[in-house]
């Protein structure tokens, strides 16, 4: 059987020539790669396309056909909706090894760059806090998807990626091979996705915990009890009318704001006014994830995570308060900022320390750090020696891309 491989055009030519004929356990592995795999019930290797150190790194999977070309539809239609998932890039069928014996199927997908598994932040310098902060991404992961109507299955800690975003972070579905979609989730099937969250993530945790390696005093049950929680209260707020005020002018206004605060851009509402009980209901009807995102890129084009752009934009807001021109319009102020405040601490980065950090993560822990250093001055520091201390002082220990940490 000649050797079959079904995906996206343009990258079919960068995996053809991987070792397809070889078991995927037996392929030789960059170790700076093999920490980012996580744990997986299949064999799943992280490759770069050629040996050239930048190239694009792929993650490979060995699972029966079947389930590989489902996974690999699910994902595609995953990503044509925007969620957050990793990126199918295809089906290899056919496989042989050098004797003509028949080897598993595989599913190929692009690796989310500055992303890693719960395994390896955790057994890191982690707080409790931390931990709360990726179980409120897993839930708010798990909100995206139902919104979408998309039934995970399997929704746990390991089949997730985590991306730093300003103090949180951002979780990406890496799994999707018990998923399913419907037109529209029944309440049976969001809770049966959370039942299943629910333990998977007390007993991934518990494993931790066992290992010696969880934070000390953090209750494994206590944290699976709050990704439930948060996804609760996300889902209450998105999806339950509230009732309002009426004689409040700025009522709907600031629930709009809430949505956005949580990251959620509203396209249209429904408020109608209960006569009974003398109150507005307040219900958003066509909810899309990244507000922040999508303002931050239609003012400067920077794609980022959504805690990120919500920290860029209020730098932003800062520098126009300061620096708008007269009647200047907000898209030519943005770029101004973008040229004078953003690309110069980018470019203070020196070439060794490149690609240790997501530019907006850099910038935003740079604001950060600029905050410590000036507290402790009792002065502002300016934002040029907040950057040359923190590149020279933390940029060094950072591994947000997997580079080991210096010395």
């Amino acid at each position: 059987m000649p050797l079959r491989i079904t995906g996206l055009g343009e990258e079919i030519a960068s995996i053809t020539g991987l070792p397809w004929e070889q078991p995927l356990e037996e392929w030789p592995e960059d170790p700076s790669l093999a920490e980012k795999r996580g744990i997986s019930r299949h064999v799943v290797r992280l490759v770069r396309a050629t040996q050239a150190p930048d190239s694009e790194i792929y993650a490979v999977k060995e699972t029966v056909a079947e389930f590989a070309n489902r996974e690999y539809q699910l994902l595609r239609q995953l990503s044509h909706l925007s969620a957050p998932s990793v990126e199918p890039i295809a089906v290899i069928e056919g496989r042989t090894d050098a004797n003509g014996e028949e080897l598993p199927c595989a599913l190929v997908t692009r690796f989310l760059p500055f992303s890693l598994p719960y395994r390896v932040l955790l057994t890191g310098n982690m707080t409790a806090h931390d931990v709360m902060t990726m179980a409120n991404a897993l839930a708010l992961l798990l909100v995206r998807l139902h919104l979408l109507g998309f039934w995970w299955g399997d929704c746990s800690l390991s089949n997730a990626l985590f991306r730093r975003d300003a103090e949180g972070f951002a979780a990406y579905l890496v799994d999707a091979e018990t998923g399913e979609f419907q037109h529209t989730l029944s309440d049976g099937q969001r809770e049966h996705d959370l039942d299943i969250a629910h333990f998977n993530v007390a007993a991934e945790l518990e494993d931790l915990a066992l290992s010696g390696v969880l934070y000390p005093g953090m209750d494994p049950v206590r944290a699976s009890d709050g990704v439930i929680k948060r996804y609760r209260r996300l889902w209450a707020t998105l999806k339950e009318p509230q009732l309002l005020d009426p004689k409040d002018r700025h009522a709907v206004e600031g629930a709009m704001r809430q949505l956005q605060d949580l990251g959620f851009a509203v396209e249209e509402v429904s408020v109608l006014l209960d006569g009974d009980n003398h109150a507005l209901r307040f219900q958003p009807k066509l909810v899309a994830a990244g507000y922040h995102q999508q303002r931050l890129h239609e003012l400067v084009g920077l794609e980022t995570e959504e805690l990120q752009a919500k920290r860029l934009i209020a730098s932003f807001d800062r520098y126009r308060t300061r620096e708008a021109k007269p009647d200047e319009p907000i898209e030519v102020c943005a770029m101004r900022w973008l040229r004078e405040v953003f690309q110069p601490i980018i470019a203070l980065v020196p070439p060794e320390l490149q690609g240790r950090i997501e530019p907006a993560q850099l910038f935003h822990e740079v604001l950060e750090h600029r905050w410590y250093l000036s507290e402790k001055a009792g002065h502002d520091v300016g934002l040029n020696f907040a950057a040359h201390s923190y590149i020279s002082e933390v940029l060094p220990f950072r591994r947000d891309s997997g580079i080991e940490l210096r010395a």
